[in-house]
Order: C-alpha cells, then sequence, then structure tokens
C-alpha cells in the first residue's frame, strides 16, 4: 500500500480518538458539575433514591444534624447566661434593724430564710439589746427596731406614730452553773429577788434547802450575773421580780437598765449565757432559747399556783393563752401588757412577747424609699405567718391567731407617702 495512503488511515484514527477524549471530558464535566449542584444544594425529600442519592442524603442529614445541634447549643447557652445575669444584675434591696438578743436566735433563722426565698432581698439585724433598738429607732437610724419591752409614755412621745408587732412568745429563765447540781434546782420568785438583791449569799442558805431537800448543795458564794446593757430581758425579769417581791419593787424597780444591787455585768443575752456558763456558782438570767444552746441548768419556778414549773414550749404556751384575746391595737400603748405571772397549773411565770417596731408612716425615715418600704412591709408579713413556723425548734411559741389578726391590722396600716403597701 501507498505510504500516503497509511497516513490518510493514520489521521483517521486520531482524529476519532480525539473526538472520544474531547466527548469523555466534557460529560466527566458535566457529571462533576451536576454532583457538585447536589452537594451544596441537598434535597430534602427524596422518595426514590438511588445508591448515589442515599449516600449524599446521609452526608447531607449528618451535616444538617449537627449544624441544627450547634445552633441549639448556642442559642441554649446564650439563653442560660442571659437568665444568670438577670438573676445576678437584680436590684438588691437591704433593710437594717437592731435591738432585742432575746429573740435573736429566731430572727435571724427567719431572716435567713427569707433570704433564700428571696434572694435580693438583704436584711442586717444587729443584736444591740432593747434599749440601743428604742434609741436607734427613735433616732430614725435603722429601718426598724426590736424590743422586748413596749415602749413607755415618754418613749412614745420621743418616738410618734410607733407601732408595736409582736413577733414571738418566750420565757427568761434563771440559768446558774452548780456543778454538784446539774439539773432540777427549785426556787420561788421570792427567792431568786433575794439573791439578786443580795440577801441569800450562799448556795446552802436555808432558804434554798427548804425548797430542795433531797440536794445536797454546796456551801459556796453565789456569783450574780446580770445584764450591763439596756434589755428587754432586764425589763422583763426586773418585772417579774417587782410583781413577786416588794422590796425588789421598792428598791430596784421595773426597767431596760436598773441600780443592780449586786454581781457582774455582761452584755446581752449571749454574753451572760457565757459568763454563766464558763463559771462555777454562778446565776442569771436569759431567754430559754440560749439556756437550751448553751446547755445550761436552770430552775423550776414556783408559779401563781403553787406550782414548781419548768421552762417549756408547753409551759409557756400555757402562760400566754391567758392574756392574748385582750391586747390593744398595734398603734395604741402596750406599756401595761405583760405575761407574767399568769395564772394556771402549768404557767411558766416569767412570759414575755418580743416586739418588731416600726412607724406608721415610713417615709420619716431618711433612708428609706418606696421600694425598700414595700419589702420591709413584705417580710414583716411574711415573718408573722410562714415565719411562725421556725418557732418551736427553737423554744418560742408560733403567736396565737389572736395576735397575727391584731397584726394583720397593724401591718395593713403601714404607708409610704401616704400610700398603703399592703393590700
Amino acid at each position: 500500500m501507498p505510504r500516503h495512503s497509511n497516513y490518510r488511515a493514520d489521521k483517521k484514527a486520531l482524529n476519532r480518538l480525539t473526538t472520544i477524549v474531547i466527548a469523555a471530558i466534557i460529560i466527566i464535566s458535566v457529571i462533576g458539575i451536576y454532583t457538585l449542584n447536589n452537594l451544596s444544594t441537598p434535597t430534602t425529600t427524596n422518595t426514590t433514591p438511588t445508591t448515589a442519592t442515599t449516600t449524599t442524603t446521609a452526608t447531607t442529614t449528618a451535616t444538617t444534624t449537627a449544624t441544627t445541634t450547634a445552633t441549639t447549643t448556642a442559642t441554649t447557652t446564650a439563653t442560660t447566661t442571659t437568665t444568670a445575669t438577670a438573676t445576678t444584675t437584680s436590684p438588691t434591696i437591704s433593710l437594717n434593724g437592731a435591738g432585742a438578743s432575746f429573740p435573736y436566735p429566731l430572727l435571724s433563722t427567719m431572716i435567713v430564710q427569707y433570704n433564700k426565698l428571696y434572694p435580693n432581698v438583704q436584711i442586717n439585724y444587729q443584736s444591740i439589746g432593747s434599749g440601743g433598738g428604742i434609741r436607734q429607732h427613735t433616732n430614725k437610724t435603722i429601718d426598724f427596731g426590736a424590743s422586748d419591752a413596749p415602749l413607755n409614755d415618754a418613749q412614745r412621745s420621743a418616738a410618734p406614730n410607733t407601732l408595736h408587732i409582736p413577733i414571738t412568745i418566750g420565757c427568761v429563765v434563771v440559768a446558774y452553773n452548780i456543778p454538784e447540781v446539774p439539773k432540777g434546782l427549785k426556787m420561788t420568785g421570792q427567792v431568786v429577788a433575794d439573791i439578786f438583791l443580795g440577801n441569800i449569799k450562799r448556795w446552802n442558805d436555808q432558804a434554798i434547802k427548804s425548797l430542795n431537800p433531797d440536794i445536797q448543795l454546796p456551801d459556796k458564794e453565789i456569783l450574780v450575773v446580770h445584764r450591763s446593757d439596756g434589755s428587754g430581758t432586764t425589763f422583763v425579769f426586773t418585772s417579774y421580780l417587782s410583781i413577786v417581791s416588794s422590796e425588789w419593787k421598792t428598791k430596784v424597780g421595773q426597767g431596760t437598765a436598773v441600780q443592780w444591787p449586786t454581781g457582774l455585768g455582761s452584755a446581752g443575752n449571749e454574753g451572760v449565757a457565757g459568763l454563766v456558763r464558763g463559771t462555777p456558782y454562778t446565776i442569771g438570767y436569759v431567754e430559754l432559747a440560749y439556756a437550751k444552746q448553751n446547755k445550761m441548768a436552770y430552775a423550776f419556778l414556783q408559779n401563781k399556783d403553787g406550782n414548781f414549773i419548768e421552762p417549756t414550749l408547753e409551759s409557756t404556751s400555757a402562760a400566754a393563752k391567758s392574756v392574748a384575746p385582750s391586747l390593744p391595737k398595734g398603734d395604741e400603748s402596750w406599756k401595761d401588757v405583760n405575761l407574767l405571772n399568769a395564772p394556771g397549773a402549768n404557767s411558766y411565770p416569767i412570759v414575755s412577747f418580743s416586739y418588731i417596731i416600726v412607724y406608721k408612716e415610713l417615709s420619716v425615715l431618711s433612708a428609706m424609699n418606696k421600694d425598700k418600704a414595700k419589702t420591709l412591709v413584705d417580710f414583716l408579713w411574711w415573718a408573722v405567718h410562714e415565719g411562725q413556723s421556725y418557732a418551736p425548734n427553737l423554744d418560742y411559741v408560733p403567736l396565737p391567731d389572736s395576735v397575727i389578726s391584731i397584726n394583720e391590722e397593724t401591718i395593713r396600716s403601714i404607708t409610704f407617702n401616704n400610700q398603703v403597701l399592703k393590700g
């Protein structure tokens, strides 16, 4: 065959091969573009998927799931952060109170529990004695005070429009430290008065021995401990001694602070409890909760019916029930109210209310505003209702319904700029 004929044949074969290659490239390009388009824009509905489509759909689903999860997590985190920030940045409202140490174990518990319910409410209470509480209330340097002694006429004149809100009922015990007599010492009111007058000086005095014939009393000098600060507990105790001893009433009398004939002074129920507990052959007076907390011995006192009564929740409650129905309104004088030497076979003789004292019109306090005033009223309402549930475990008597009713009327009368705060 001639050479040029072979050349033409080879050239035709090359052209066919070139055409096939170009066609293949075009087909591959088209397939590639199609595949890329399917990957970048997944089809969410595929009723009859091929094997290739199924693989693509699985990949797409995984991507979508990952994206959704990431978005959900981000959203949840953002929401949680926002909520936490809102709680943290809620405005804090602070209330300041001061006064009686008599109800301090209960008040401090109430404050802690209320803060758990309302974390933005911070209530600060200083146990400085009833005298200090009345003084700071009169000077308008606190939002509320506390006192075991109701305001007398002169104090009411100095702090007009003061309201009395009974917050609890407790009893004062005659605590002693006689190592040889861990429990059960019996005393009459007259014997207690004579010890605090300095008339009875030794533990084996005949007046004490005759009441306790089965107890071997030590021949030791009695060291009297009393309050050194203005104190509602002192008011309650000295009021009781004025009832049972004419000599005490004449020589010393009753008051938040008196001229003590004998003994050592210490501040607060805490101070007296600590001194008596740590010093043998001492005698003092403290609220029952302090005696229980410090595991102190205390006397069984003879009551008005002639029975020797142990100070307990039940004997305190028995005394309180005798006078609760005849109480004044919150804005009236409470100076003549007392639960001392109450009748009843099981009544303990040294029982008292403890009061929160507040102004009826709260705008008289320079540091007060409407939000604080509303918060104070809400706390007081809670304290005389739900807050009473904490009283028994701390050896205080919950308020009777008749007293709560009086408190409700009193709290509803509190205003700020003449606006009622509790409906």
